[in-house]
């Protein structure tokens, strides 16, 4: 077999790990629009529907983990295209974990409205930053999809708005719990909701820190937002 033709497939085989990448992440980008959905009508229902997508979820990432292990076995890839197979590896993994986020909410959801108590607590923060982790995983996936790391950096950027979101919530959430302690049940399932919400945003984060790893070549977790920033945009 020849050289080229050795190369087209180790090629087709790249592109192929990678759309099931893009597959897994509209999953999970589903699931979690889908788990806000029954969070901003208090639906059960809906909320169902995100439990169950998770056998699937699980089922990809292990797929998508083996194959990224025979290519690599098979092809014995060096520099850009290693990085590529173990940044997907790690890729997955975060997605995965966005997916056990979703769930999470999903049950909250379930526990908040068999109780009656889904309508105690102002949850306007929630739902903002709920719509920004699903805005901040899609762009993510995108990203990836481009190898974009200016795109990248910008996504490391805006997980901290998620953040901020987040630590207002909670700071509401005190407020409104010292004043009504009836309020403290469903106050501590609104809280559990607003942090897998950042954490979602935190697994989108990771991503974008692996595009750059992967064109950059150059692992930038745990560096400052300024060295990460440098490193993409150079």
């Amino acid at each position: 077999m020849s050289d080229k033709h050795l190369s087209s497939q180790f090629d087709a085989d790249l592109n192929l790990v990678s759309s099931k990448v893009l597959e897994m992440g509209g999953l999970i980008e589903s699931q979690i629009t889908h788990a806000m959905q029954a969070l901003n009508e208090f639906d059960v229902e809906v909320a169902d529907r995100v439990i169950a997508a998770e056998d699937r979820v699980n089922t990809m990432e292990v797929e998508i983990d083996e194959e990224c292990s025979n290519i690599i076995a098979r092809r014995q890839p060096a520099a850009r295209d290693l990085r590529l197979l173990l940044a997907i590896s790690k890729t997955i993994t975060n997605l995965e974990r966005a997916g056990d986020e979703a769930e999470k909410i999903a049950k909250r959801v379930k526990r908040l409205t068999e109780d009656g108590a889904s309508r105690t607590v102002n949850i306007a923060e929630i739902k903002l930053s709920g719509d920004m982790a699903v805005s901040i995983l899609r762009r993510a996936l995108d990203a990836f999809a481009r190898l974009d790391t200016v795109a990248a950096a910008q996504i490391v950027r805006d997980d901290k708005a998620i953040d901020e979101e987040f630590r207002a919530f909670v700071r509401k959430l005190v407020t409104y719990m010292m004043e009504d302690p009836r309020t403290i049940s469903a106050g501590l399932e609104f809280l559990f909701i607003a942090k897998a919400i950042e954490r979602i945003g935190d697994h989108a984060k990771n991503i974008a820190e692996f595009i750059i790893y992967i064109v950059k070549g150059t692992d930038v977790r745990h560096k400052s937002r300024d060295t990460l920033e440098r490193e993409a945009l150079s």
